[in-house]
């Protein structure tokens, strides 16, 4: 009689599974009203789009500030669901705050604290997918992850076209009332979120780290502060998308038309987000970051040059590729380039310096969209410009970067 066969060993472990349950939920709740949020700002509210820069700027700045240091004090800890728990709560918690808002301001406090949230528990949790899998695996278990995030957002944004047509109807600026129901529809999943990482994710207490910086690159070594350098020069052209949902407003796509491009933008990154992190495990994620920025150039220089909705559209599915191809892999590369007992620290860091760079880059988008000093006369394509000039800059550092360790 012949032996049975060992069991095959799970490619994709628990944890995985639930933490990517858990960014699809969300996402279902924050891409409903955030993608949208620049719209209400500037359709209902009257705010300018260096108001929008202002508070899309200091969001992910505030955020990622943040992320360095729970990064480093789950690390401190040994553990790291607790702090990827109390960060989803809070993100649930300060959202109906936007059925209050009546100016900017209050839009600004909402988004801030809803940011303060994410940078509680990016960190954490990025290390805590790290620690689930094997080194073999690690693209694979990061673009299931950003599959099932960007997933949630398509089914977001489908929920968000229904109630926008529901409500308004065919009118083609978003509405103060329409904004509201987003608000109150996306509790429901945002509250999912919560369950799901509460019930969902078994984690041991490891082996505490008392060395572990609170702030900085300490222990992180020589090729992760390169790999960060060449990363924030990247970023600085990357400014928010929020100027994206501005630039197809102005092209002529009403609020109908930019939510159904969203959705095709999302299902293209979703779609070639897992595939991506699995052939950076065979042939490296240098080679995949650098074909994602590279593509990246060219979509921005399509943005700046636009004549149409049209175009628009189809540059919109271009930029999922782009996501696909890096979100996950940049987040692989972090994990390979660190030691395992500071991975917190190091998710915290390379989100924090991606989360500073963020207001520079949304403040001088939005200036340069109003046309200053020698950018004058460019309008709303100068942004873009910019950015595919430094994310080509980029590549060509990236490409002289060491050989992955994969």
């Amino acid at each position: 009689m012949p032996e049975p066969e060992p069991p095959r060993r799970r490619k994709i472990p628990r944890n995985v599974w639930a933490l990517s349950g858990t960014s699809f939920f969300n996402d279902i709740s924050s891409e409903m009203i955030l993608n949208l949020l620049p719209l209400f700002l500037a359709n209902v509210l009257g705010a300018g789009t260096a108001v929008i820069g202002l508070i899309e700027g200091v969001a992910e700045s505030t955020a990622s500030l943040l992320k360095v240091y729970f990064g480093g004090l789950s690390d401190r800890m040994g553990v790291r669901k607790p702090l990827a728990v109390g960060g989803y709560l809070l993100s649930a918690a300060v959202k109906p705050v936007f059925l209050l808002a009546s100016s900017w301001g209050v839009v600004a406090g909402a988004r801030w604290a809803d940011r303060i949230g994410k940078g509680v528990r990016t960190a954490p949790r990025d290390a805590l997918v790290a620690d689930s899998v094997a080194s073999s695996n690690r693209g694979l278990a990061f673009g299931l992850h950003r599959a099932a995030d960007t997933g949630g957002a398509v089914l977001g944004l489908l929920v968000a076209v229904a109630v926008v047509a529901q409500v308004q109807g065919d009118a083609p600026e978003l509405g103060r009332e329409t904004f509201r129901t987003l608000v109150l529809v996306s509790l429901i999943p945002a509250l999912l979120a919560v369950l799901t990482v509460v019930l969902g994710v078994k984690e041991r207490r490891g082996k505490t780290e008392t060395d572990a910086p609170r702030i900085g690159f300490r222990g992180l070594g020589r090729r992760f502060a390169v790999f960060l350098a060449i990363v924030g020069l990247f970023d600085l052209g990357n400014f928010s998308d929020a100027f994206l949902v501005l630039r197809a407003q102005e092209r002529g796509l009403g609020v109908e038309g930019v939510l159904w491009t969203l959705v095709g933008f999302n299902l293209v990154y979703a779609l070639v987000s897992t595939p991506a992190g699995a052939l950076s495990d065979r042939i490296g994620r240098r080679r995949v970051i650098i074909a994602g920025w590279i593509t990246y150039a060219g979509i921005y220089l399509g943005f700046a040059l636009a004549g149409s909705g049209t175009q628009i559209v189809a540059l919109y599915l271009c930029y999922g590729a782009y996501y696909g191809l890096t979100m996950g892999t940049a987040k692989a590369m972090v994990a390979d380039l660190v030691p395992a007992r500071l991975r917190g620290t190091a998710y915290g860091s390379y989100h924090a310096l991606l989360g500073v760079i963020d207001l520079p880059a949304s403040l001088i988008a939005g200036l340069l969209w109003q046309g200053i000093g020698p950018w004058q006369g460019f309008g709303p394509a100068a942004p873009f410009y910019f950015g595919a000039a430094t994310a080509l800059a980029a590549a060509l550092l990236l490409l002289a970067f060491p050989r992955d360790p994969v």
